[in-house]
């Protein structure tokens, strides 16, 4: 499984062209004090039953406050056959935009 440093994903949001998409697994509070613009959210536990909706050919990229959760969401998902990659240090990390 991938993993990114928050400057390298960055980077790729730069490049973005449209098939890289970040999903955040926090729970709903932590996300409402902040989170990188244009995220999904999908707290953890809903990522099972919500991988289903989910495009195989994006490319995903999983947040979480530390980098855990978003491990465990980001093996979860590459199991599932998804190109997806780990944000390593999470929010806590994160030095980009925020918005509320």
């Amino acid at each position: 499984m991938k993993k990114l440093t928050p400057e390298q994903v960055e980077k790729k949001l730069e490049n973005n062209d449209g098939t890289l998409e970040l999903i955040d697994v926090r729970e709903v509070e932590e996300v409402a004090q902040g989170k990188i613009p244009h995220i999904t959210h999908i707290p953890l536990a809903q990522i099972p039953e919500e991988a289903e909706k989910l495009d195989k050919s994006k490319q995903y990229i999983m947040v979480c406050r530390s980098g855990r959760r978003s491990e465990r969401a980001a093996s979860y998902l590459h199991k599932q056959g998804f190109d997806v990659a780990n944000m390593v240090g999470g929010m806590l990390e994160w030095r980009g935009e925020i918005m509320n």
